[in-house]
């Protein structure tokens, strides 16, 4: 805790030091002040208590995948996931809330969640937040969303928070999914 307290203040005295040049007003950022933040090495999180098992390095990353994740969003949404092969990689794992794991080649992995979407009458999410990042020191690209979706099937609907993680390999498809989910409510029948 000494330590995130130490980098805070830290960051603060460096951002009230810094050269103010700029001829702008300082509220918009111009974009090579955006490009370097976006390139600038993290510093690593270091906890004296876990191991950190993945990796702590993180910058944001190219918006492109995070793109990619609300598109399959809206395509799971509007039911014919035939539509998705252009965003997965060739080879796909994904590891699902209920613990399902699918792995395989990707006209697969879409059979058999499209085996399962078309249980459903529908399905409505919406996206609270979502975000790209890169671990700088695996140089894995990473999607990271979260929001709600409501399900409705024969004569019952569900809702439920998801987070998702999406690994996305250097050709900007998605190869691997890590999917978490808790009841927003109990499921209520349809009378």
């Amino acid at each position: 805790m000494k330590k995130i307290f130490a980098f805070i203040a830290v960051s603060l005295l460096a951002a009230c030091n810094s050269n103010e040049s700029s001829k702008d007003d300082g509220m918009s950022p111009s974009k090579d002040s955006t490009m370097s933040t976006m390139s600038a090495m993290p510093v690593p999180i270091q906890s004296p208590d876990y191991k950190i098992g993945y990796s702590s390095s993180f910058v944001m990353d190219d918006p492109k995948n995070a793109e990619s994740v609300l598109k399959l969003w809206k395509i799971w949404d509007d039911g014919d996931l035939s539509k998705s092969k252009d965003i997965f990689g060739d080879n796909d794992t994904l590891y699902l809330a209920d613990g399902t794991v699918l792995t395989g080649p990707k006209d697969s992995i879409i059979a058999s969640s499209q085996k399962f979407r078309s249980s459903l009458v529908s399905s409505v999410s919406r996206v609270d937040a979502i975000m790209a990042v890169k671990s700088t020191d695996r140089n894995e690209h990473w999607a990271l969303i979260w929001g709600m979706e409501k399900d409705s099937s024969k004569g019952k609907v569900d809702s439920f928070f998801l987070q998702e993680t999406w690994r996305f390999n250097n050709d900007g498809k998605a190869d691997m999914l890590y999917q978490f989910r808790h009841a927003a409510a109990p499921p209520k029948t349809m009378k």
